[in-house]
């Protein structure tokens, strides 16, 4: 999952109540079918941080509330307001994901490309933008076992 750490950051979600956040405001129809239908309870999370100087995975989280309607959607007075959505059929979808671990340092983006059991991690494909990507079990481990993790 990405976020600019000026708008909400791994250190954010670690000092948030329970230290658990909903993921709202996806406002992409695949990341939004990848939150309702694909991501499940007990689902890790690699907390990336985008949109600064130093992209990259930041820490990690797991997913504490399966996919849910996005109530933001439905608030005039939110950002994430959408006036075509409607409450009887929901267009858009959240989860809610806990606080795990940050890492020593920031994984890299260019860190990643380097590693050969990434190469098709859709986060390092050309033009992938969205905020919610798969992660293969295989890419998984191999992020898991860099040293940046505390």
């Amino acid at each position: 999952m990405k976020s600019e750490p000026n708008v909400f950051s791994i250190d954010d979600l670690s000092v948030a109540a329970d230290q658990t956040t909903c993921w709202d405001g996806v406002r992409n129809y695949q990341a939004r079918n990848s939150l309702r239908d694909q991501i499940k309870l007990g689902d890790g999370v690699l907390f990336y941080h985008s949109n600064v100087e130093l992209i990259g995975i930041a820490g990690e989280a797991v997913v504490v509330r399966e996919g849910y309607p996005d109530y933001t959607a439905f608030d005039p007075k939110d950002v994430h307001f959408d006036p075509r959505s409607d409450p009887k059929s929901p267009t858009w979808y959240m989860v809610d994901i806990k606080f795990v671990r940050t890492c020593r340092g920031i994984i890299s983006l260019q860190r990643l490309r380097e590693i050969p059991a990434l190469k098709q991690m859709r986060v390092l494909q050309r033009g992938m933008r969205l905020s919610v990507q798969p992660v293969t079990s295989g890419e998984w481990r191999a992020i898991m076992m860099l040293p940046q993790w505390t």
